[in-house]
């Protein structure tokens, strides 16, 4: 971009834009203060609500800074308090990588370890109780993590031997063990290897194996998993469709999901679609991918909870979706079911997140 610094647009009713207001919703980006976007290597935007929402900031030097709702401590300060500009989450000064779910947080350590503070009332913090936590606690039994994921109430790790762990809330099978009990501590997702992407939506999850096809388990009632079906799966399924020269990129939002091939860089996505987050034109929900057109050479993507944010080859931010909020950053509060320029006065997003269950987006 441009302007480096953090932007942020959308709902901000709980100070989750991070500009240092409580103005409702932003429906132009808004600068989060005190953030220089050279400083700025991870972005992460956590929600589980229209009205609530946290955003994390990983720095060059290994901190973490957050802002936005903290009913559950999900901001790491060690308070309940919610804050509308950055603060440091404490305790924290080795993070590689940054995930928020809806009213939780995890960092990935160098050391290959994870830590995770906020809501535990269903294990999401995996650290073998069930207790909310203010501070980061270390999630136990795991290490050799290379990547984390946040969903709403469940958490993921991609750890280097290619097998994916799971924890947290598991009543769809979201944490694909093959059962729909809790886990307060990871287990490991049934029959999956060679894992090189991992995604969390609200309640299920998906998985990019051998960079050429695409897993999914947990809740399906609107066909996030793509497996042409919307029965809730507890194992693994294979997602539906083709994959031009392979996968490059995975997201989830709330109840939709979305894949970027390998070859031509297509968009693909499936799932639910009431107002238009798949981005194909229509309100009709997918039990299979189905292409986006009008986009190309897309580089980045993230679902929000009824918005898909996405980046292309040339840094350019575009959005679909529920706008009620702004969260689509066009300037107005209409829907889309088509893809819209956001940040029209900006260029070259490198980093882009938004909330599961939230109605906000970031890119730096």
């Amino acid at each position: 971009m441009a302007d480096k610094r953090l932007k942020a647009w959308g709902n901000n009713r709980a100070g989750q834009l991070g500009d240092g207001s409580w103005a409702a919703q932003h429906t132009r980006a808004t600068t989060v203060l005190g953030l220089s976007g050279a400083e700025v290597v991870g972005i992460a935007a956590g929600g589980a609500g229209a009205a609530t929402g946290h955003g994390l900031a990983l720095l060059a030097d290994g901190t973490v800074r957050s802002w936005g709702a903290n009913g559950s401590g999900q901001l790491g300060d060690g308070s309940a308090s919610g804050h509308s500009s950055p603060d440091w989450v404490v305790n924290l000064g080795d993070a590689t990588g940054v995930a928020a779910g809806g009213t939780h947080s995890l960092a990935l350590c160098e050391d290959g370890t994870v830590l995770a503070w906020g809501q535990n009332t269903h294990g999401q913090l995996g650290n073998g109780s069930h207790a909310d936590s203010g501070v980061p606690v270390r999630v136990r039994r795991l290490d050799g993590v290379i990547a984390i994921a946040a969903g709403l109430n469940h958490s993921l790790a991609l750890r280097e031997d290619g097998t994916v762990w799971a924890w947290g809330h598991n009543v769809n099978g979201q944490l694909g063990d093959g059962t729909s009990a809790t886990r307060n501590v990871p287990v490991q997702v049934a029959g999956l290897d060679a894992v090189t992407r991992i995604a969390a939506g609200a309640n299920h999850s998906l998985a990019v194996v051998g960079g050429h096809a695409v897993k999914a388990w947990g809740f399906n009632a609107s066909g996030q998993l793509g497996d042409n079906t919307t029965i809730n799966r507890y194992n693994p399924v294979t997602v539906r469709g083709g994959w031009s020269g392979g996968v490059a990129r995975i997201a989830a939002g709330c109840h939709h999901s979305l894949a970027v091939t390998g070859g031509d860089h297509r968009l693909k996505a499936w799932g639910r679609n009431t107002s238009g987050q798949l981005g194909d034109g229509t309100t009709t929900f997918r039990t299979t991918p189905v292409p986006v057109p009008g986009l190309s050479g897309v580089r980045l993507v993230a679902g929000g909870r009824e918005h898909t944010v996405v980046v292309l080859a040339d840094g350019a931010v575009r959005t679909c979706g529920g706008n009620a909020s702004g969260q689509l950053g066009d300037g107005g509060t209409t829907d889309s079911s088509t893809p819209v320029t956001a940040l029209a006065d900006l260029t070259r997003a490198d980093r882009i997140a938004a909330p599961v269950g939230g109605d906000f987006s970031l890119a730096n």
